[in-house]
């Protein structure tokens, strides 16, 4: 007896990790067929060379309806890994929002039309960036927190606004998955202003591309239990992936034989608000789900070098004054770069990104530096609701109770049949009035979205907000 392979559509192939899932779907090729959607323009990619005659190619754009429609017509899964991500996306706003969102709603249209959509199990990639600013003694996070974004940070609003579209879709097998500092061995390579952004006291609870991979694919196979779908997860590789940015700077470089990697750089170069990153309290409840871990940070550190050029392998043993003026110096000069901001007196960008100037110019030198030593207790911000009580029994009073902390209010006076998952109108502070799902609104964290929409507002939202207040 032959079992039936599974068809997967796949986007995203061309990528880091989309190329890592696409690899790992192919070794699975007795369980798994895959079809990737590819732009025309790369069609000459070497993703496509290199599992030409083991994966299908269809050339076609996430934005025109047809070609997604056509890939997701007999597919038992799409897993959507297909994005323009940062630093481009900051330079392309436009088009950032009509891939990420369009490209969503394409699919999820495209699953709709579909005579059988429960059918489909489909897997969507958000971002840690969705909760934007998380430092200490913020540093710990889960789902249901309050979405929010770093201002200027065009990518990460639009994967908020996909996934509010994949959650209240009306789809019900899918899984929202946001990814966070994804390690592959290309970031050894990285030189982009974007570097600057990290404040060295924030921190980031990574995972491998490798395990990240696995996840993908491990979503697609049986077994997968049924609470994973209609579920909104942090991807992050537990504890031993969690790092101050600080100390991921030191044992990136030191795996390069940099000593001190003080001398690359100017302390006050590094930005000290405005990021994204956290350590989760509920990462592991998705390893739990769907097991996909098998990295350490050293293991996945050490495999990035040895594949790294000759050139980043010998970093050590340049002249440190030659790397920070000729490398670090000029970059950190470049659009993007934090210096570029401070020279050219970009008061926006320094506001956002510092504070002020006063607060830049008191950051001081590496004599004063101690490193960070963030709280490894996990804290938890108030959700505003009873998050013991099963969702089934939810009441207008306990929707109503929840508005409130956020500074609002519920607007619909009964409930649905299906309340959890039917879109339900609210207002907040400031009166826009809006649609979701006590799904979307209490357990995945978000609220109104035209405020969400204002970064730089947000500590004004917080004064009659006490949700978002917690935070910022």
């Amino acid at each position: 007896m032959t079992t039936r392979r599974r068809k997967v559509f796949l986007t995203g192939a061309t990528g880091n990790w989309g190329r890592e899932a696409l690899r790992e779907f192919v070794a699975r090729s007795d369980r798994f067929e895959v079809v990737a959607l590819v732009l025309p323009a790369e069609s000459g990619h070497p993703v496509v060379a290199e599992f030409a005659g083991r994966a299908s190619f269809v050339f076609g754009d996430l934005t025109d309806y047809e070609p997604v429609e056509r890939c997701v017509r007999d597919a038992d899964y799409v897993v959507h890994v297909g994005a323009v991500v940062s630093p481009f996306a900051d330079d392309h706003p436009e088009l950032t929002r009509a891939v990420n969102v369009g490209g969503a709603r394409n699919i999820i249209r495209a699953v709709r039309a579909r005579p059988d959509p429960d059918a489909v199990g489909v897997v969507m990639i958000g971002s840690i960036a969705e909760t934007g600013d998380r430092n200490p003694p913020h540093h710990w996070g889960r789902i249901g927190d309050p979405v929010k974004a770093s201002e200027f940070d065009v990518y990460a609003q639009s994967k908020i606004e996909a996934e509010r579209a994949l959650v209240d879709s009306g789809l019900r097998r899918w899984a929202w998955l946001r990814q966070t500092g994804i390690f592959h061995p290309g970031l050894l390579g990285i030189r982009d202003p974007i570097m600057t952004h990290t404040p060295l006291a924030g921190v980031m609870e990574w995972a491998s591309v490798g395990d990240s991979a696995r996840l993908l694919v491990n979503a697609c196979e049986d077994g997968v239990p049924e609470e994973f779908w209609g579920g909104v997860y942090n991807i992050g590789g537990g504890e031993e992936w969690r790092l101050t940015n600080w100390e991921f700077q030191v044992r990136l470089l030191g795996a390069l034989g940099v000593r001190d990697v003080r001398r690359f750089f100017a302390r006050d170069w590094f930005a000290t608000r405005n990021f994204h990153g956290q350590w989760y309290t509920d990462s592991d409840r998705l390893e739990e789900l769907v097991p996909f871990r098998s990295d350490t940070f050293g293991e996945a550190l050490a495999r990035a070098v040895a594949e790294a050029p000759g050139s980043l392998r010998l970093a050590g043993r340049v002249p440190a004054w030659l790397v920070k003026r000729f490398v670090t110096a000029p970059l950190v000069r470049r659009p993007r770069g934090t210096m570029s901001w401070i020279e050219s007196d970009d008061e926006a960008h320094i506001r956002a990104f510092f504070g002020s100037r006063g607060e830049w110019a008191a950051i001081g030198d590496w004599s004063t530096f101690s490193p960070p030593r963030p709280s490894k207790t996990p804290s938890f911000v108030d959700h505003g609701y009873d998050e013991a009580k099963d969702p089934a029994t939810w009441t207008l009073d306990d929707l109503a109770a929840a508005a409130d902390f956020r500074g609002g209010a519920l607007v619909s006076g009964a409930l649905p049949p299906e309340p959890y998952t039917t879109p339900l109108d609210w207002k907040c502070a400031d009166g826009h009035t809006f649609r979701g799902s006590p799904r979307l609104i209490l357990t995945a964290g978000h609220w109104c979205p035209v405020c969400v929409a204002e970064p730089a507002d947000y500590r004004r939202q917080a004064e009659a907000n006490k949700f978002l207040a917690q935070v910022v």
